[in-house]
């Protein structure tokens, strides 16, 4: 499973490399710290999943699953964020997220979506 990272803390990409190196089938294609050029890797890796930060510089996360949404549905989207008021959880759910975790408390829980994404496909793949 191909999965893009764009976040403009380093420390939080760092964090996630680590995280899903742990689990089969992933493969991180795309490590980004803005919107620009997550929006360019998304044209251009077409990956499986996209892990999205809100604020970045270029584009915000929710400027970039929307513009992307419009051009391909298939992408699972994860908006990980510290701004979980509910007005951002409304902006990420209307533009197409499929996922929004709150960085400070939810953050472990990528893993566990991640893994089941991987299961699901793998099923997917047995079961054609």
């Amino acid at each position: 499973m191909k999965i893009l990272l764009a976040d403009d803390s380093v420390l939080i990409l760092e964090r996630l490399q680590q995280m899903l190196a742990g689990i089969d089938q992933v493969e991180i294609v795309a490590s980004l710290n803005n919107g620009i050029d997550a929006l360019d890797s998304l044209r251009t890796f077409n990956p499986d999943v996209a892990i999205l930060d809100i604020r970045m510089p270029g584009l915000s996360g929710i400027e970039v699953l929307n513009t992307f949404k419009k051009e391909n549905k298939s992408v699972i989207f994860i908006i990980l964020t510290l701004h979980s008021q509910g007005y951002f959880r409304q902006m990420a759910i209307n533009a197409g997220s499929n996922y929004f975790f709150n960085k400070a408390d939810d953050f472990e829980k990528i893993s566990s979506i991640v893994n089941g994404l991987c299961e699901n496909r793998k099923e997917e793949i047995i079961n054609s």
